[in-house]
Protein backbone atom coordinates (compact mmCIF):
# COMPACT_ATOMS: atom_id res chain seq x y z
CA UNK A 1 0.00 0.00 0.00
CA UNK A 2 1.49 3.33 -1.07
CA UNK A 3 0.04 6.29 0.80
CA UNK A 4 0.35 10.00 0.02
CA UNK A 5 -0.28 12.51 2.82
CA UNK A 6 -0.78 16.18 2.13
CA UNK A 7 1.15 18.20 4.73
CA UNK A 8 -0.72 20.91 6.62
CA UNK A 9 1.49 24.01 6.96
CA UNK A 10 1.79 27.77 6.55
CA UNK A 11 5.06 27.73 4.54
CA UNK A 12 7.00 28.28 7.77
CA UNK A 13 5.86 25.64 10.22
CA UNK A 14 4.45 22.14 9.87
CA UNK A 15 1.08 21.89 11.62
CA UNK A 16 0.47 19.21 14.24
CA UNK A 17 -2.23 17.61 12.07
CA UNK A 18 0.42 16.13 9.77
CA UNK A 19 1.99 13.91 12.44
CA UNK A 20 -1.50 12.68 13.35
CA UNK A 21 -2.16 11.86 9.70
CA UNK A 22 1.04 9.81 9.61
CA UNK A 23 -0.16 7.84 12.63
CA UNK A 24 -3.49 7.20 10.90
CA UNK A 25 -1.73 6.18 7.68
CA UNK A 26 0.53 3.77 9.55
CA UNK A 27 -2.57 1.72 10.35
CA UNK A 28 -3.15 1.30 6.60
CA UNK A 29 0.38 0.55 5.37
CA UNK A 30 4.05 1.31 5.80
CA UNK A 31 4.96 3.05 2.53
CA UNK A 32 4.08 6.65 3.45
CA UNK A 33 5.05 9.73 1.44
CA UNK A 34 4.36 13.28 2.57
CA UNK A 35 3.71 16.03 0.02
CA UNK A 36 4.75 19.55 0.98
CA UNK A 37 3.36 22.07 -1.50
CA UNK A 38 4.14 25.72 -0.89
CA UNK A 39 6.72 28.43 -1.44
CA UNK A 40 10.00 28.83 0.47
CA UNK A 41 8.90 25.85 2.56
CA UNK A 42 12.23 24.06 3.15
CA UNK A 43 11.77 24.21 6.94
CA UNK A 44 8.39 22.49 6.59
CA UNK A 45 9.94 19.69 4.54
CA UNK A 46 12.65 19.15 7.16
CA UNK A 47 10.03 18.91 9.90
CA UNK A 48 8.01 16.40 7.86
CA UNK A 49 11.12 14.28 7.27
CA UNK A 50 11.58 14.07 11.04
CA UNK A 51 8.26 12.24 11.59
CA UNK A 52 8.69 8.54 12.27
CA UNK A 53 7.10 6.32 9.64
CA UNK A 54 7.59 8.71 6.72
CA UNK A 55 9.36 7.01 3.80
CA UNK A 56 10.11 10.21 1.87
CA UNK A 57 9.06 13.82 1.57
CA UNK A 58 8.07 15.27 -1.81
CA UNK A 59 8.46 19.04 -2.09
CA UNK A 60 6.68 21.18 -4.67
CA UNK A 61 8.18 24.60 -4.00
CA UNK A 62 6.76 27.22 -6.35
CA UNK A 63 5.03 30.58 -6.15
CA UNK A 64 1.79 29.11 -7.54
CA UNK A 65 1.51 26.92 -4.42
CA UNK A 66 2.26 29.67 -1.88
CA UNK A 67 -1.36 30.19 -0.86
CA UNK A 68 -2.38 26.56 -1.50
CA UNK A 69 -5.21 27.49 -3.85
CA UNK A 70 -7.48 24.49 -4.29
CA UNK A 71 -7.38 24.53 -8.10
CA UNK A 72 -3.57 24.43 -8.16
CA UNK A 73 -3.11 21.93 -5.33
CA UNK A 74 -5.73 19.52 -6.66
CA UNK A 75 -4.02 19.48 -10.05
CA UNK A 76 -0.69 18.67 -8.41
CA UNK A 77 -2.14 15.86 -6.30
CA UNK A 78 -3.98 14.35 -9.25
CA UNK A 79 -0.74 14.36 -11.21
CA UNK A 80 0.93 12.36 -8.44
CA UNK A 81 -2.04 10.12 -7.64
CA UNK A 82 -1.33 7.22 -10.00
CA UNK A 83 1.48 5.94 -7.81
CA UNK A 84 -0.67 5.61 -4.69
CA UNK A 85 -3.50 3.53 -3.27
CA UNK A 86 -4.53 6.10 -0.63
CA UNK A 87 -4.42 9.90 -0.49
CA UNK A 88 -4.96 11.51 2.91
CA UNK A 89 -5.44 15.11 3.99
CA UNK A 90 -6.56 16.65 7.25
CA UNK A 91 -10.23 17.63 7.47
CA UNK A 92 -9.30 21.32 7.76
CA UNK A 93 -10.36 24.22 5.58
CA UNK A 94 -7.47 23.40 3.22
CA UNK A 95 -8.19 19.68 2.99
CA UNK A 96 -11.94 20.18 2.66
CA UNK A 97 -11.26 22.68 -0.14
CA UNK A 98 -9.08 20.69 -2.52
CA UNK A 99 -9.71 17.00 -1.73
CA UNK A 100 -13.25 16.87 -3.23
CA UNK A 101 -11.71 18.21 -6.44
CA UNK A 102 -9.13 15.40 -6.38
CA UNK A 103 -11.87 12.80 -5.87
CA UNK A 104 -13.95 14.25 -8.71
CA UNK A 105 -11.02 14.43 -11.11
CA UNK A 106 -10.10 10.81 -10.30
CA UNK A 107 -13.77 9.74 -10.48
CA UNK A 108 -13.82 8.13 -7.03
CA UNK A 109 -15.93 8.69 -3.92
CA UNK A 110 -14.30 10.70 -1.17
CA UNK A 111 -14.44 9.29 2.37
CA UNK A 112 -14.71 12.27 4.70
CA UNK A 113 -13.78 12.87 8.33
CA UNK A 114 -12.53 9.40 9.22
CA UNK A 115 -11.95 8.82 12.93
CA UNK A 116 -10.62 5.24 12.84
CA UNK A 117 -9.01 2.76 10.46
CA UNK A 118 -10.24 -0.84 10.52
CA UNK A 119 -8.32 -2.06 7.47
CA UNK A 120 -6.86 -0.79 4.22
CA UNK A 121 -10.34 -0.46 2.70
CA UNK A 122 -12.58 -0.02 5.75
CA UNK A 123 -12.87 3.16 7.79
CA UNK A 124 -15.02 4.68 10.52
CA UNK A 125 -16.57 8.13 10.26
CA UNK A 126 -19.27 10.12 12.11
CA UNK A 127 -22.56 10.95 10.40
CA UNK A 128 -25.62 13.00 11.40
CA UNK A 129 -23.46 15.52 13.29
CA UNK A 130 -21.90 12.72 15.32
CA UNK A 131 -25.22 11.16 16.35
CA UNK A 132 -24.21 7.94 14.59
CA UNK A 133 -20.96 6.29 13.56
CA UNK A 134 -20.71 4.65 10.13
CA UNK A 135 -18.26 1.95 9.08
CA UNK A 136 -17.51 2.48 5.39
CA UNK A 137 -15.85 0.03 3.03
CA UNK A 138 -14.50 1.34 -0.27
CA UNK A 139 -13.92 -0.74 -3.39
CA UNK A 140 -12.30 2.16 -5.28
CA UNK A 141 -8.78 1.44 -6.43
CA UNK A 142 -7.76 4.86 -5.11
CA UNK A 143 -9.00 5.91 -1.67
CA UNK A 144 -9.30 9.69 -1.28
CA UNK A 145 -9.88 10.55 2.39
CA UNK A 146 -9.98 13.44 4.79
CA UNK A 147 -9.03 12.62 8.36
CA UNK A 148 -10.33 14.13 11.58
CA UNK A 149 -6.88 14.59 13.06
CA UNK A 150 -8.19 15.11 16.59
CA UNK A 151 -9.20 11.43 16.66
CA UNK A 152 -5.59 10.20 16.29
CA UNK A 153 -2.44 10.52 18.37
CA UNK A 154 0.65 12.07 16.84
CA UNK A 155 3.36 9.91 15.33
CA UNK A 156 6.66 10.13 17.14
CA UNK A 157 9.66 12.10 15.88
CA UNK A 158 13.21 10.97 15.19
CA UNK A 159 13.28 10.09 11.50
CA UNK A 160 15.48 11.31 8.66
CA UNK A 161 13.42 10.58 5.57
CA UNK A 162 14.88 11.60 2.21
CA UNK A 163 13.56 14.83 0.68
CA UNK A 164 12.89 14.95 -3.06
CA UNK A 165 12.16 18.09 -5.05
CA UNK A 166 9.35 17.97 -7.60
CA UNK A 167 9.53 19.89 -10.84
CA UNK A 168 5.75 20.29 -11.20
CA UNK A 169 4.60 23.90 -10.98
CA UNK A 170 1.28 24.39 -12.72
CA UNK A 171 -0.91 27.43 -12.19
CA UNK A 172 -4.44 26.49 -13.22
CA UNK A 173 -5.23 30.17 -13.75
CA UNK A 174 -8.72 29.70 -12.31
CA UNK A 175 -8.26 31.61 -9.08
CA UNK A 176 -5.86 34.03 -7.45
CA UNK A 177 -4.99 35.09 -3.93
CA UNK A 178 -6.21 38.60 -3.09
CA UNK A 179 -5.70 39.09 0.64
CA UNK A 180 -6.01 37.46 4.03
CA UNK A 181 -7.62 38.98 7.09
CA UNK A 182 -6.20 37.17 10.07
CA UNK A 183 -7.00 37.50 13.75
CA UNK A 184 -3.74 38.28 15.54
CA UNK A 185 -3.59 36.73 18.98
CA UNK A 186 -0.96 35.64 21.46
CA UNK A 187 -3.19 32.79 22.51
CA UNK A 188 -2.70 29.31 21.05
CA UNK A 189 -4.59 28.33 17.92
CA UNK A 190 -7.86 26.56 18.73
CA UNK A 191 -7.10 23.34 16.87
CA UNK A 192 -3.62 23.06 18.43
CA UNK A 193 -4.36 24.20 22.00
CA UNK A 194 -4.05 21.72 24.86
CA UNK A 195 -6.53 23.74 26.95
CA UNK A 196 -9.65 25.52 25.64
CA UNK A 197 -12.26 27.56 27.47
CA UNK A 198 -15.41 28.28 25.45
CA UNK A 199 -18.38 30.52 26.07
CA UNK A 200 -21.94 30.11 24.85
CA UNK A 201 -25.21 31.96 24.74
CA UNK A 202 -25.14 32.09 28.54
CA UNK A 203 -22.40 34.73 28.33
CA UNK A 204 -25.26 37.10 27.32
CA UNK A 205 -23.07 39.48 25.29
CA UNK A 206 -19.65 39.87 23.74
CA UNK A 207 -18.29 42.09 26.52
CA UNK A 208 -18.81 39.31 29.05
CA UNK A 209 -16.37 37.10 27.14
CA UNK A 210 -13.71 39.20 28.89
CA UNK A 211 -14.51 37.10 31.98
CA UNK A 212 -12.78 34.19 30.22
CA UNK A 213 -9.56 36.10 29.55
CA UNK A 214 -8.06 35.88 33.03
CA UNK A 215 -8.73 32.15 33.30
CA UNK A 216 -7.35 31.56 29.79
CA UNK A 217 -4.19 33.51 30.67
CA UNK A 218 -3.59 31.46 33.80
CA UNK A 219 -4.15 28.15 31.97
CA UNK A 220 -2.40 29.10 28.72
CA UNK A 221 -5.70 28.35 27.01
CA UNK A 222 -7.33 29.25 23.72
CA UNK A 223 -10.78 30.83 23.83
CA UNK A 224 -13.62 29.34 21.78
CA UNK A 225 -17.35 29.78 21.44
CA UNK A 226 -20.50 27.91 20.56
CA UNK A 227 -22.38 28.59 17.34
CA UNK A 228 -25.15 30.26 19.34
CA UNK A 229 -22.65 32.82 20.66
CA UNK A 230 -21.25 33.40 17.18
CA UNK A 231 -24.67 33.71 15.56
CA UNK A 232 -25.69 36.19 18.26
CA UNK A 233 -22.72 38.36 17.28
CA UNK A 234 -20.92 38.00 20.60
CA UNK A 235 -17.61 36.89 19.00
CA UNK A 236 -16.21 36.36 15.48
CA UNK A 237 -16.84 33.05 13.71
CA UNK A 238 -13.17 32.00 13.76
CA UNK A 239 -13.74 31.19 17.45
CA UNK A 240 -16.54 28.72 16.74
CA UNK A 241 -16.16 25.15 17.99
CA UNK A 242 -18.53 22.53 16.62
CA UNK A 243 -19.73 20.57 13.62
CA UNK A 244 -19.74 23.70 11.44
CA UNK A 245 -16.77 25.27 13.22
CA UNK A 246 -13.48 23.84 14.42
CA UNK A 247 -13.12 20.25 15.60
CA UNK A 248 -10.95 20.17 18.72
CA UNK A 249 -9.72 17.54 21.17
CA UNK A 250 -7.62 19.30 23.83
CA UNK A 251 -6.44 17.80 27.11
CA UNK A 252 -8.92 20.08 28.93
CA UNK A 253 -12.10 21.68 27.58
CA UNK A 254 -14.08 24.08 29.76
CA UNK A 255 -17.60 24.88 28.50
CA UNK A 256 -19.11 27.98 30.09
CA UNK A 257 -22.77 28.81 29.53
CA UNK A 258 -23.02 26.26 26.72
CA UNK A 259 -26.13 24.07 26.74
CA UNK A 260 -24.53 21.33 24.63
CA UNK A 261 -26.40 21.12 21.34
CA UNK A 262 -25.33 18.06 19.33
CA UNK A 263 -23.60 20.29 16.77
CA UNK A 264 -21.31 21.66 19.48
CA UNK A 265 -20.71 18.29 21.10
CA UNK A 266 -19.63 16.90 17.72
CA UNK A 267 -16.77 19.38 17.72
CA UNK A 268 -15.36 18.80 21.21
CA UNK A 269 -16.56 15.50 22.69
CA UNK A 270 -13.17 13.82 22.03
CA UNK A 271 -11.54 16.18 24.54
CA UNK A 272 -9.67 14.25 27.23
CA UNK A 273 -11.30 16.06 30.18
CA UNK A 274 -14.50 18.12 29.85
CA UNK A 275 -15.64 20.63 32.48
CA UNK A 276 -19.11 22.20 32.18
CA UNK A 277 -20.39 25.30 33.97
CA UNK A 278 -24.11 25.95 33.49
CA UNK A 279 -27.02 27.07 35.65
CA UNK A 280 -29.34 24.52 34.03
CA UNK A 281 -28.68 21.15 35.63
CA UNK A 282 -30.59 19.46 32.79
CA UNK A 283 -28.32 20.91 30.08
CA UNK A 284 -27.12 18.21 27.64
CA UNK A 285 -23.50 19.30 28.13
CA UNK A 286 -23.51 17.51 31.51
CA UNK A 287 -24.04 14.18 29.74
CA UNK A 288 -20.54 14.33 28.27
CA UNK A 289 -18.80 16.32 31.02
CA UNK A 290 -16.29 14.68 33.35
CA UNK A 291 -16.88 17.49 35.86
CA UNK A 292 -20.01 19.62 36.07
CA UNK A 293 -20.69 22.74 38.10
CA UNK A 294 -24.28 23.97 38.32
CA UNK A 295 -24.50 27.68 39.05
CA UNK A 296 -24.40 31.23 37.75
CA UNK A 297 -21.31 31.66 35.59
CA UNK A 298 -21.06 35.32 36.63
CA UNK A 299 -20.48 34.18 40.21
CA UNK A 300 -18.38 31.14 39.37
CA UNK A 301 -15.89 32.58 36.86
CA UNK A 302 -14.43 35.23 39.22
CA UNK A 303 -14.10 32.58 41.94
CA UNK A 304 -12.41 30.18 39.52
CA UNK A 305 -9.96 32.83 38.37
CA UNK A 306 -9.15 33.76 41.97
CA UNK A 307 -8.62 30.11 42.88
CA UNK A 308 -6.27 29.61 39.93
Amino acid sequence: MSILIYAEHDNKELKSETAKLVHAASQIGEDIDVLVAGHDCAAVAQAAANISGVSRVLVADASCYEYQLAENISGLVVELADGYSHILAAATTTGKNFMPRVAALKDVAQISDIIAVESADTFVRPIYAGNAIATVQSSDQLKVMTVRASAFDSATLGNAAPIEALTQAHDAGLSSFVSAELTVSERPELTAASVIISGGRGMQNGDNFALLNGIADKLGAAIGASRAAVDAGFVPNDMQVGQTGKIVAPQLYIAVGISGAIQHLAGMKDSKVIVAINKDEEAPIFQVADYGLVGDLFDILPQLEAAL
